[in-house]
């Protein structure tokens, strides 16, 4: 029996078509999973659903446990039961765990919180997600993994009988993803209807129930995932893209030279606790054309290990020698690794790598203003063409350079965040779980620019969650754990259980 259906939903912006005639059926008790392309109008369904675009704003029919729903705000759907969790988490850091859970929803009487129930109600929705925290503890300490479960209490706090989750596990790592789709299975068991929207079809295929396929704004199929016979991967993939991949990641020849970059003993420590050692003497290299992987479980010191050669955050909490062609420099800020030829692609585009109410133009040529100025002042004229011709290299879905970045897709975000360092013309390209949150065909755009980097002379050092995108795309993989470079491994070489036992070594040698 449904509990959900949606008919005929179209919605429009200035001179865009998001949806057309959408349609999607969500039984009662299921786990419904809707994946699509970047751009397919996904998060827009789902906002038309949990009541962010409000009715009036948009055409067709929503049916809710029998009866026709015109929500017109968040509010309205959460009083039906229906709630949100976006992919932007939207907690207040300096909130504790408890003020979150019931901000808006406050546990009060005559304007007064009552501190106790809500402390109480907020250990008892912590232990029913498995969050072993104290109700009293602040937000901003707290992990990805866990600021997404204290969302789910927030949600259960408001009697959700249908839970949406949009892209839950695009920044968590394979524990805490395990953790949350457990969880949501678990509330499958207490009768919860779940929608998730993901990019990622091993975790549709291990979870879901039923698959709806949204392609350009439509729905273009919707698949029975506990058939007698499994969908394959490859199926669901032809649906999304509208043709066939017969290969996941693009063929590539690596051409090798000589090395370009190379660091010795390189030591980082925390930048507030002194005490603690979150990169500990590693040692790695790169050579121009060559493609080299860095592996490791959140926490690993990955992260930390780039940003430090970036020159960011750190400042004398480092020790150790980086080599540039054979010569050792010294890397004091950003400014000073950019002038070296180093260029650093963030994990977390839309927060640190673009400024979204910028557009194209002013982000693609913001790390070196001087390289489209004359006399100190920007010659706009050249920025456009400068900024124009790398979106035109690059693939950028945008009618120009004057689009604001905010409005592009996933995918083609993280292009223009590519464009912006390519424009410094670096050396060295140190890019950060480049597709991170970034569907199936878009990773392969990604992936041949990775490749032309490459074939360009380019040393580029690739930092991924996904051991079968480090698989697929490099020629080499150091593996991190607890802040050292555990092992090496030639691509020939690899496999996914090795490179996960190299990533588990504790400091005592022994893995976890």
């Amino acid at each position: 029996m449904s509990l959900l259906e949606m008919a005929g939903i179209t919605k429009t912006f200035p001179g865009v078509q998001a949806l057309r005639d959408v349609t999607m059926s969500v039984a009662r008790g299921e786990v419904h999973a809707v994946c699509g392309e970047n751009g397919a109008g996904k998060s827009t369904l789902m906002k038309i659903l949990s009541g962010v675009y409000p009715h009036g704003s948009y055409d067709g029919e929503i049916v809710f446990d029998g009866e026709p729903c015109r929500f017109r705000s968040i509010r309205d759907s959460e009083h039906r039961g229906i709630v949100i969790i976006h992919q932007e988490l939207a907690l207040s850091p300096h909130l504790s765990i408890a003020e979150n859970i019931f901000l808006g929803n406050e546990q009060a009487r005559r304007g007064v919180v009552n501190w106790p129930r809500t402390n109480r109600r907020a250990a008892e929705l912590l232990a029913r997600v498995g969050l072993r925290e104290a109700p009293d503890t602040p937000v901003l300490g707290l992990g990805v993994g866990q600021q997404q479960l204290i969302e789910i209490a927030k949600a259960l706090a408001k009697e959700v009988r249908l839970l949406i989750l949009d892209e839950p596990t695009a920044a968590l790592n394979d524990a805490d993803s395990a953790h949350l789709l457990d969880l949501i299975r678990q509330l499958q068991g207490q009768g919860i209807t779940s929608i998730i929207i993901s990019h990622k079809l091993n975790e549709i295929a291990a979870i879901a129930d039923t698959t709806t396929v949204l392609r350009d704004g439509q729905t273009v199929a919707t698949f029975d995932m506990r058939g007698a016979e499994p969908v394959p991967e490859d199926r669901i993939i032809r649906a999304m893209v509208g043709r066939d991949l017969a290969h996941r990641f693009p063929r590539h020849t690596p051409s090798v030279g000589a090395e370009v970059l190379r660091i010795e003993d390189w030591t980082v420590h925390h930048p507030v606790d002194r005490g603690r050692v979150v990169v500990d003497r590693a040692a790695l290299s790169v050579r121009g054309g060559e493609i080299v992987g860095l592996a490791g479980l959140m926490g690993a010191g990955r992260t930390e290990l780039a940003m430090s050669v970036f020159g960011h955050s750190y400042g004398a909490a480092i020790s150790g020698r980086l080599y540039l062609h054979g010569q050792e420099v010294r890397v004091r800020s950003v400014p000073d690794a950019i002038a070296h030829g180093i260029a650093y692609a963030t994990e977390d585009r839309k927060r640190y790598g673009l400024n979204l109410i910028e557009d194209i133009k002013r982000n693609v040529t913001a790390a070196k203003l001087e390289a489209v100025a004359r006399f100190g002042v920007v010659d706009a004229g050249l920025e456009v063409h400068r900024a124009e011709r790398l979106r035109l290299e690059m693939r950028v879905k945008a009618d120009s350079v004057a689009v604001l970045t905010g409005k592009l897709s996933g995918g083609n975000q993280q292009k223009v965040v590519l464009s912006k360092w390519l424009f410094t013309a670096p050396e060295v390209l140190i890019l950060d779980e480049p597709t991170r949150g970034i569907d199936v065909g878009a990773k392969y755009e990604i992936y041949e620019i990775v490749n032309a980097l490459a074939d360009a002379g380019k040393a580029v050092l690739v930092i991924s969650s996904e051991l079968p995108e480090l698989l697929g795309i490099c020629d080499r993989i150091y593996a991190m754990s607890q802040g050292r470079i555990t092992g090496e491994v030639p691509r020939a070489e690899a496999t996914q259980e090795g490179l996960m036992r190299l990533m588990t070594i504790e400091r005592n040698g022994a893995a976890a």
